[in-house]
């Protein structure tokens, strides 16, 4: 009699230890915005995943602006979240706010989009793309059609992602370190348009107005700048994906229905899913696990011949 109550007296004694221990790891988690379909699927992605793994998620969007995001990740410090994910809006800048996150002890994990900071250990670590990567992807591709065009040239123009941002800056070096193996591939405009389909149609427009040369290649930095950029063309009265070939990245549903249609050559794969692995790496840098710096998602290309199969498959 006396060794249970011993053990109920030890039970009820562990329990606020207990709880302690079960309390819901918190996540401060700052979202660029939702600019595109591939922004939207992310954000889903990992308010579903957050709810899943029963961890509390305080969600912050930024509006595609930096000064929105700092005061984001300042709100989360205050609060003494867990651990601090974000999307950064452009890649300098955030030395300053990485300094006061480490001061309070809290880890930091970056997704989709890296930082430039002085100190890499304001940081644990970084899941997603390789922009760079994607952008060889897209010029290898330029120059395969190279090959088949006559003369072996191509006129290029570009739709750049938001000035100053991770994907831009990389998708826009690995494109040219590619190409640059052909000087018959040449670039006749480059123009930011925002990673936005509004925007992409304006700046395609404005290319189609100014051309001295004719266009035979769009490379957009994203799906949605593609998509609008087919209605300037569209407009124009011109066929996209057979008068201007159309290389993007993404790989959202829009662009596999545009291929689908024959309005868009080919996507190379971005995967925003990255929800479940964005929980799972939280509660390892929480519980101090070593985790890697950089944690890279895997991701394919697809072309126009494939579209209307792999089309049911596309979760986002």
């Amino acid at each position: 009699m006396k060794l249970a109550r011993r053990a109920l007296l030890a039970a009820a004694l562990s329990l606020p230890a207990f709880h302690a221990l079960a309390a819901p790891l918190v996540l401060g988690f700052s979202q660029v915005g939702a600019e595109s379909e591939w922004r939207s699927a992310n954000t889903a992605s990992i308010k579903q995943a957050a709810k899943e793994a029963g961890i509390t998620l305080k969600f912050a969007d930024a509006q595609q602006k930096q000064e929105n995001q700092v005061k984001a990740l300042r709100s989360f410090i205050a609060q003494k979240v867990d651990v601090i994910a974000f999307s950064p809006v452009v890649e300098s800048g955030w030395d300053t706010v990485l300094k006061e996150a480490k001061a309070a002890g809290i880890p930091v994990i970056l997704t989709d989009r890296a930082v430039r900071v002085a100190d890499p250990s304001l940081y644990v670590t970084f899941i997603g793309s390789d922009f760079v990567e994607e952008g060889r992807k897209a010029g290898r591709w330029a120059l395969e059609r190279a090959a088949k065009a006559p003369g072996g040239a191509l006129n290029i123009v570009e739709l750049q992602g938001t000035v100053g941002s991770a994907p831009a800056l990389d998708r826009k070096r690995g494109f040219e370190e590619i190409i640059k193996a052909n000087p018959k591939l040449q670039i006749l405009r480059s123009q930011s348009g925002e990673f936005t389909r509004a925007k992409g149609k304006e700046v395609m427009e404005a290319f189609l107005k100014a051309r001295d040369k004719k266009i035979d290649l769009l490379y957009a930095h994203n799906d949605d700048m593609a998509i609008g950029a087919i209605q300037a063309i569209e407009e124009a009265g011109l066929k996209p994906g057979q008068d201007i070939a159309i290389v993007s990245i993404d790989g959202v549903r829009g662009a596999f229905e545009a291929m689908k249609a024959g309005k868009l050559n080919v996507t190379i794969e971005c995967n925003p899913l990255l929800g479940p692995q964005l929980m799972q790496l939280a509660r390892d840098v929480v519980a101090k696990k070593p985790v890697d710096k950089r944690i890279t998602v895997t991701e394919s290309v697809f072309t126009a011949d494939v579209a209307a199969q792999e089309l049911p498959k596309r979760k986002y």
